[in-house]
């Protein structure tokens, strides 16, 4: 059985979207289980509408729940202990669960979850991933807001923790991988770029086709499997490609209803339409992933509706059933025995800092 803690009071709608999303997931996947946290007088309403739900489920109340537009620190000066998000997280890293999955406020889970879980022995700072559409299918991007500024060696990280749930999600065993640049030339974009890009082409790991670097249209083109960049660019690039699904969803329904004969023709194009919505549905790929902590985070997006939810949800489900957390260490101790200066390196330029 796979058990997965549900922070059920995170979201723009609570627990009347997460209740709903458990039940669809347990009709799909009969070995999972949950462990539901949050407000007894708002949860238990919900899941008195399941009745089956409670067969798989339990539920804990807690007294606290982070509001959208807590600051990280508030977060958890308030919620840490006590909180629904903060038991949520707490119960992967007691092994009351395998994965967490919330849509609260994504500056407060990330604070929770490095405090609790804490980050991988090699890794200096985690990164969201996320499940991007493409024409070839999907790929996975990152660092799409964690980290602002990443150094080489973060990168370097990034690539790695990408490559391993590229692996896990979509069983590919040696995933393609780009970092995202100004150009594709060699001598093109920011220093941390290129020398991450010249570390990894020699250290041609066997777990990761490196590619070399990649442009912004090469996302959605799905050129590779992993596309990694800093933090401040992928949150960026999500947010507008978010964006110009929507406009031109609207552009669409607009052209579509404006004359008798467009009506009509919509009538006869509809499988079509109903196939580029899909596509195009944002809360298909619903889920950014916490990687690089030593345990399974997966944050929804907050608005998004049951079936966006769980999506989420499945996603962890996957990434715990495919052994994430075991292929992303094996991968981080395969480079750095291949490449034992590289993390001296690291180690002497944190020191340098802290000098100065």
């Amino acid at each position: 059985m796979i058990r997965i803690s549900i922070d059920a009071m995170g979201g723009d709608h609570g627990p009347s979207v997460v209740i709903p999303a458990l039940m669809t997931v347990a009709i799909r996947r009969p070995d999972i289980r949950f462990v539901i946290y949050g407000r007894e007088d708002v949860v238990r309403p919900e899941l008195a509408k399941f009745p089956k739900l409670g067969e798989v489920s339990e539920f804990v109340h807690c007294e606290v729940a982070v509001r959208m537009d807590d600051k990280p620190s508030q977060a958890l000066r308030h919620g840490r202990w006590k909180s629904s998000m903060w038991k949520a997280v707490e119960a992967v890293k007691n092994g009351g669960a395998q994965a967490c999955i919330s849509a609260g406020n994504t500056g407060a889970l990330m604070a929770m979850s490095k405090f609790c879980l804490r980050t991988m022995a090699t890794i200096d700072r985690p990164a969201i991933a996320a499940l991007w559409p493409t024409t070839r299918g999907e790929s996975v991007v990152l660092d799409v807001g964690a980290t602002i500024g990443a150094d080489a060696h973060q990168l370097i990280d990034f690539a790695i923790l990408g490559t391993g749930m590229a692996r896990s999600v979509f069983g590919v065993e040696r995933p393609s991988v780009g970092l995202l640049n100004v150009g594709v030339e060699e001598i093109k974009g920011q220093e941390e770029v290129k020398e991450a890009g010249r570390m990894l082409r020699e250290a041609n790991m066997a777990s990761m086709n490196y590619r070399g670097f990649v442009e912004g249209d090469d996302i959605g083109k799905g050129t590779v499997d992993v596309v990694v960049t800093e933090g401040f660019a992928g949150n960026i690039a999500l947010k507008t490609a978010e964006g110009t699904a929507r406009q031109i969803a609207g552009y669409l329904r607009a052209a579509m209803s404006r004359t008798l004969m467009a009506k009509i023709g919509y009538v006869f194009a509809k499988g079509a339409f109903d196939r580029l919505r899909e596509k195009m549905d944002v809360g298909r790929s619903n889920g950014g992933v916490f990687l690089g902590l030593n345990g399974i985070v997966v944050k929804s997006h907050g608005g998004a509706d049951s079936d966006g939810f769980a999506a989420a949800i499945e996603l962890g489900y996957d990434m715990v059933r495919n052994n994430l957390l075991d292929r992303i260490e094996a991968d981080l101790d395969l480079f750095h025995a291949r490449n034992p200066t590289a993390q001296a390196n690291r180690k002497s330029g944190v020191a340098a800092d802290a000098e100065e």
